[in-house]
């Protein structure tokens, strides 16, 4: 089990680091060309996929969290592999891709808040405060008001930072609280054995 979290916690946070490392660029190189932005999201898209896929092929204890997380990496090289090899067709829909995306994020983010509050954890309402704003940013890249692409870029960018950033500090949280709960259980334990 301490495997299985660890690998989780290294799994979350390279994803989030990912989001950041991103975001960064496009907010950055704004002007590169529509289908260049299109071929790096693609081809980051397929290779987040694909370590999905090889993390459950290689994992001990195959949960229903990594059967999702299979689904999900199946889903992304399957789409990024369709952005390397169609980026001129895409180019319109990115923002909707990426829209989709946050909102996932932003749902599990949601998730990630009811297990702190399950842990007792007293400042749980930030992390699904970070979940619903996830979800809002993800529905207005879905709606795509901004218009001009350089514009859309820079957005997408900044929702990536902000969505790696709250990943990184409700991951953070959620495994502190876990140590934490484990401490007391331990603790407990070896004071029932000392009673003995």
């Amino acid at each position: 089990m301490a495997n299985f979290l660890k690998n989780l916690k290294a799994n979350y946070t390279l994803s989030a680091i990912i989001c950041v490392v991103i975001g960064v660029v496009l907010i950055i190189w704004p002007g590169t060309s529509t289908q260049v932005v299109c071929m790096v999201l693609g081809g980051m898209l397929m290779i987040y996929g694909i370590v999905q896929i090889i993390l459950y092929l290689f994992a001990r204890e195959r949960t229903l969290y990594l059967q999702g997380m299979l689904i999900l990496g199946i889903v992304f090289s399957v789409v990024g592999a369709w952005i390397l090899l169609k980026p001129e067709t895409i180019i319109a829909a990115v923002p909707i891709i990426m829209g989709i995306i946050v909102i996932m994020h932003g749902l599990h983010n949601a998730i990630q808040a009811i297990d702190l509050k399950k842990m007792d954890y007293e400042n749980w309402w930030v992390a699904l405060l970070f979940g619903i704003l996830t979800i809002v940013l993800g529905v207005v890249l879905v709606c795509n008001p901004f218009g001009a692409v350089e514009i859309v870029v820079r957005v997408i960018g900044a929702f990536l930072i902000y969505d790696g950033i709250s990943d990184m500090w409700i991951l953070s949280r959620l495994f502190k609280t876990k140590k934490n709960a484990e401490r007391i259980i331990d603790a407990e334990a070896t004071v029932i054995d000392e009673d003995k």
